[in-house]
Parts: structure tokens; C-alpha cells; sequence
């Protein structure tokens, strides 16, 4: 039993041993079939002719960009860095072979630096590195078909436009064309795969990597031809591959925006300060235009402030309140914001007069009123009264009378005039101080309305210029079509 399984092991030994040699023959045979046929084409082969059977013929060559990354954007250096794959094909009749006299090999690698290149670079390079990041090897078919496909990280050029960050998008054009060969010579056109033309920055969705701040709205790809140049020039003909790429601003919403926005409502409840206090300066440092929009409505809160105290502060003694200002602040302004009246009854102020209208008071206007008349008068007067015309009234006040009255107690008892008197003064300096308090609380009134009104005007201000700012931004989306007057999206049907 034991000597036959050792029997059937070695057996199966034997037959995977004489399998690997086969095989191994097998790859010997078939890698030196590609290195010879490679060296029979390669003989009398010219890498610096370019492949055209006649003089006056050009060589056609397919070109294709497909992104695989898009690394950045530097808007200050304006530098767009992307990662991609440059397809390019084109024939070469000189590098053809017939398949059934090679062993049936229908494609064969060879070194980039044996066969013709086209000699196609991006032109609007930053770095000045036309190079590709790496030099694969070249793809020959059996019918003299040439395919390259070598990697690049190119660092191109893109004029920034930030007028509207960080609600912007950008149009970014790599640029291609050769730097050897004209347009007599070499046709570039763009790649066509099952008689479509790819117009399009092609995107391979397992490899690309998304960008976390930038989002590809256009792709599109065509041949541009500079008329203003002659087919003899290099720069005739060039193929053009456009990312049109819109910022993704959530970043900026929830680091500068919000933030902002947070701050410029704290600047407007300085408005529910008292009026009689000092004013609070809550500075923000200007960024971008809503940044500078909030500094310039920072700026003309604390100016008016300083307006408010101003007149909050004002006393009779400095100032002149003019019926005008007592009337617009006091009236106008209140009754425009629905508030009640805050200016002086009229009537109520005299009922009141009348009311703190003492005797003192008309023994002190009567005393001047006798000073200041001549006798003559007086003696006309008390004759007027005895004829029974009109007594004399100042104020509506009888003078005979009065004055009879001052005049008998003045003789008889002297201290009692000067009680009078010292009761007089009293009255008249606790009048002026009423009066000027009164006034000292209309200019406070005044400053209040100042605030009311710059407050309402200041958040409709804020509100407008913060909408206006944000939907400015909002509207400016990346156009329907990529090239204005078109309407082709240049995108896979």
C-alpha cells in the first residue's frame, strides 16, 4: 500500500516538472519572437523622420487627457496643479508587420526613446517642465499603430478671478501643441472612439480623487485654430482641455461668514446702551468685501454714537434748543415711530404756572410795576377808577389794589418786605432749575430719538448690504455651456 501511493506521488512529481519546463520553453520561444521581430523593424528606422510616406502628407495624431486628480488651485500664484494621463495615438506605416509571419503577435513595448514622438507638450506650463512624470513604454500594433499613454502632474497657469469669494469659479484651460512640427506636418486632433470625438476631459471615476474644495462644473476639449498666425507657425493649431471648476464655500460659511455675522449683531445692540452712556467700539478686522461692508457699518454706528452723546450731554448753558429741533425730535420723529408725544403740553404747563402763582409772586410783579411807574400814572390811574373806567390789570391782575396792598405793608413793617423778597428769589431760582432740568431732558429725549432712528436704520442697512452681498455671490454660478455662443456641453452623450 505504502510503495504505491510513493508510486503515484512521484508520477505527479514528473508530470509538474515536465509542465514547467514546456512552459518555461514556451516564453523563451515566444520573447525571443517580439525581440526579434523588434529588431527586424527596427532596422534602418530613423527616430527624427516623422512617419509620413510623402513629403506633403501629415502625420494625424489623436490626443486625450483623462484627470485622474485635481491636486489644487493656488490662487496667488495663479498655478492650477492637476494629476492626469495623456493619451496619444497616431500611425507610423514604417513599424507595421504581417501576423502570420510573426507568430501571431499583434503587439509588441518598446522604449519610448527608439520610436518618432510627436513632440506635443502643455504649453501654458508654470514651471517650465514640458517633461511627463514618467516615460512608459510605447504600445505598436500590428498595423503600424502607435500608442502612448505616459503620466504627468502638470502645474499650468489659470487667471484667478476672486470678485465674488468665496462664491467663485474659476475657468482653467491646459493648453497642448507641438513644439517641433507645424501644422503642415503634424494634425493634431482629438481622440475619436467608435466614430465619437472625445470633446471632453475624460474622468475615470475608479481612479479619480475629488477635491475637497474646488468642483468640476465644465470639462470640455477642442482644437483651436489661431488665424492670426499661418499653418507654417507652431502656434496654428493648438487643443485645448478646460476644467471650469466652482468653489465649495461651506469652509468659508462656518469659519468667516458666520462668524461675521455673529460679531456685526453684537455691534448693532450697541444701540440698547443708555443714552447717557459712553458708547462701546466693537472693532472687526476687514476681510474680503462683507468683512470691509461690516467694518463700514462698525464705523458709522460708533460715529453716531458719538452723535447721541453729544446730544444727550448738551445743557442750556452750552446749547440753544430752537423750536425746530424740539419740534422734528419731539413730535415729528415719535409720532413716525408710534411712539407717545414727548414734547411739552402746552396747557398743562400754564395750569401749572398758574397754580405755583403765589402771593409773593404778585407782590414781587407789583413792586416793579410801581418802581418802574411814574407817579403821574399812578394818580391817572386811581382817577380812571373813580370815573368808573377799567381798572389797571397786569397779568390779570388788579394793580390798584396790589400795589395799595405792598405799598401799606412795605410802611408798616419792613421785615415783611424783605421776607417777601427772599421768598421771591427762592420761587425764581427753583423756576429756572425746573426750566433747565426740563430742557436737559428734552436734549435727552432728543438723543434717545437720534438712536431709535439710526437703530432701525442701521438694521435695515445691515439686513440689505447682508443679503445683497450673499445673493450677489449666489448668482454667480459657472455658465450652462462652457464657450459662450454655444450650446454643446461637451460631456459623454
Amino acid at each position: 500500500m505504502v510503495n504505491t501511493l510513493n508510486t503515484a506521488m512521484a508520477g505527479r512529481t514528473f508530470w509538474s516538472s515536465l509542465a514547467a519546463v514546456v512552459l518555461l520553453l514556451v516564453v523563451q520561444v515566444s520573447g525571443n519572437e517580439e525581440s526579434q521581430l523588434i529588431k527586424d523593424m527596427m532596422k534602418g528606422y530613423n527616430k527624427k523622420i516623422r512617419p509620413a510616406q510623402y513629403p506633403g502628407d501629415e502625420v494625424q495624431v489623436q490626443l486625450k487627457l483623462t484627470l485622474t486628480n485635481l491636486i489644487s488651485l493656488n490662487e496667488k500664484e495663479e498655478t492650477l496643479t492637476t494629476n492626469v494621463w495623456i493619451e496619444i495615438q497616431w500611425h507610423d506605416y514604417r513599424l507595421a508587420w504581417n501576423e502570420s509571419l510573426n507568430y501571431g503577435i499583434k503587439v509588441v513595448r518598446v522604449p519610448y526613446s527608439i520610436v518618432w514622438l510627436p513632440d506635443i507638450v502643455l504649453e501654458n506650463n508654470i514651471d517650465g517642465k514640458f517633461d511627463v512624470a514618467y516615460y512608459a513604454n510605447v504600445l505598436i500594433y500590428s498595423d503600424g499603430s502607435m500608442y502612448w499613454l505616459p503620466p504627468a502632474i502638470f502645474r499650468s497657469t489659470c487667471a484667478i478671478e476672486i470678485t465674488y469669494f468665496p462664491f467663485d469659479w474659476q475657468n482653467c484651460t491646459l493648453i497642448f501643441r507641438s513644439q517641433t512640427y507645424s501644422a503642415n506636418e503634424v494634425d493634431i486632433i482629438l481622440a475619436v472612439e467608435g466614430n465619437v470625438t472625445i470633446e471632453w476631459v475624460a474622468i475615470d471615476p475608479e481612479a479619480f480623487t475629488e477635491n475637497g474644495e474646488w468642483a468640476i462644473r465644465h470639462r470640455p476639449a477642442r482644437k483651436v485654430i489661431n488665424y492670426r498666425y499661418s499653418p507654417d507657425d507652431l502656434e496654428y493649431q493648438e487643443v485645448h482641455f478646460g476644467l471650469i471648476i466652482q468653489r465649495k464655500p461651506l469652509f468659508y460659511i462656518i469659519n468667516i461668514i458666520l462668524p461675521c455675522s455673529l460679531i456685526s449683531s453684537l455691534v448693532v445692540l450697541a444701540y440698547f446702551l443708555p443714552a447717557q452712556e459712553d458708547s462701546t467700539d466693537f472693532s472687526v478686522s476687514p476681510s474680503y468685501w462683507y468683512l470691509i461692508f461690516v467694518m463700514s457699518v462698525t464705523t458709522l454706528i460708533v460715529t453716531n454714537c458719538i452723535i447721541v452723546l453729544n446730544y444727550s450731554l448738551r445743557s442750556p448753558s452750552t446749547h440753544n434748543m430752537s423750536r425746530s429741533i424740539k419740534h422734528v425730535f419731539l413730535e415729528v420723529v415719535p409720532r413716525f415711530l408710534g411712539l407717545s408725544y414727548l414734547g411739552d403740553d402746552g396747557g398743562e404747563k400754564e395750569e401749572v404756572r398758574e397754580r405755583r402763582g403765589s402771593t409773593f409772586n404778585m407782590m414781587q410783579r407789583e413792586e416793579e410795576y410801581i418802581l418802574k411807574q411814574p407817579r403821574s400814572e399812578l394818580m391817572f390811574n386811581k382817577l380812571r377808577e373813580r370815573h368808573g373806567h377799567s381798572k389797571t390789570l397786569v397779568d390779570g391782575i388788579d394793580i390798584s389794589t396790589t400795589a395799595s396792598l405792598y405799598k401799606s405793608l412795605a410802611q408798616a413793617a419792613p421785615e415783611i418786605k424783605e421776607c417777601v423778597d427772599a421768598c421771591n428769589f427762592i420761587a425764581e431760582s427753583t423756576k429756572q432749575q425746573n426750566d433747565i432740568g426740563s430742557e436737559i431732558e428734552s436734549w435727552v429725549l432728543i438723543g434717545k430719538m437720534i438712536d431709535k432712528v439710526c437703530f432701525w436704520v442701521a438694521m435695515l442697512l445691515f439686513s440689505i448690504g447682508t443679503v445683497a452681498i450673499f445673493l450677489t455671490g449666489h448668482f454667480n454660478q459657472p455658465p450652462e455651456f462652457p464657450f459662450p455662443g454655444e450650446d454643446k456641453r461637451y460631456v459623454p452623450s
